[in-house]
């Protein structure tokens, strides 16, 4: 595929150096992922589209740097399809229409075909696109080189759906992954596995705190993220609930209000 980086240009605590967008050029110009819709994006896009007029652009999950550039989009390009997976909740803060995808579709970007693969636990309607030809995934925000990804609890998230979404993607045996955020992963089974092992080191850290008697979130994240910025506390925090809420289910801690305990 003839694929184009297009930054975002929307820097941010949470953003690090802004959204990657990948414009895939070809018979059906494609864009993943629609950023904030900064000018110097939309003329970035525009100048690699050339003569090209943009086809469709796949929105890999609601979240705000992903999907507020939708509508400033759609004014330039108003031929111009937006498709995701539903996640109504989030869906209708964006004023253009978004057509259905599901997990499994088959979708004609550019000169050839991505298949949908659906990966929740960073956001419910997560997705990645896979090109099955070359091995490249569109992993949005599934994994980040040199850093790891917020499970944002009380906004959809599941670390569980998360660390399943990690091993279904590796199972694929993707050659290379075109991150939300960050450069070009080329070794994606490594990178995976690191991934999956630092959310175990990280339930089995908040394990031994529990069993030291810190009951709760804030003393937690006081304990294992010692001179975090304070930007980042809140994300901190959403990490440890996931965690607490993953090991609930499975019927290894008990809460009582914001006290948790090892069952």
């Amino acid at each position: 595929m003839d694929i184009t980086l297009v930054l975002g240009d929307n820097p941010g605590p949470y953003t690090g150096a802004g959204n990657n967008t990948y414009l895939i050029s070809g018979k059906t110009p494609t864009l993943v992922d629609a950023a904030t819709g900064k000018a110097s994006h939309l003329d970035a896009l525009a100048a690699a589209l050339g003569s090209a007029e943009l086809t469709q652009v796949l929105v890999t999950h609601a979240h705000p740097d992903h999907a507020e550039g939708c509508e400033p989009i759609a004014a330039r390009w108003p031929k111009a399809v937006f498709r995701k997976m539903p996640w109504p909740e989030r869906d209708d803060r964006q004023s253009v229409e978004f057509q259905p995808i599901a997990d499994g579709e088959l979708i004609p970007v550019g000169d050839g075909v991505l298949t949908t693969v659906h990966t929740p636990g960073h956001a419910p309607d997560h997705l990645c696109f896979f090109d099955e030809k070359d091995g490249t995934v569109f992993c949005a925000d599934l994994v980040v080189l040199g850093s790891s990804v917020v499970i944002p609890i009380s906004r959809g998230g599941s670390l569980t759906q998360y660390l399943e979404s990690l091993r279904r993607v590796r199972d694929l045996s993707p050659t290379r992954m075109l991150p939300a955020h960050g450069p070009v992963i080329d070794a994606p089974g490594p990178v995976i596995d690191g991934y999956l092992k630092h959310r175990q080191r990280r339930e089995d850290q908040i394990v031994d705190v529990l069993r030291a008697g810190v009951r709760q979130p804030d003393a937690i994240v006081e304990r294992l993220y010692q001179g975090i910025r304070a930007e980042l506390r809140l994300l901190a925090r959403e990490s440890v609930l996931a965690h607490l809420i993953k090991l609930q289910d499975e019927g290894r801690v008990r809460v009582d209000g914001e006290e948790w305990a090892l069952s």
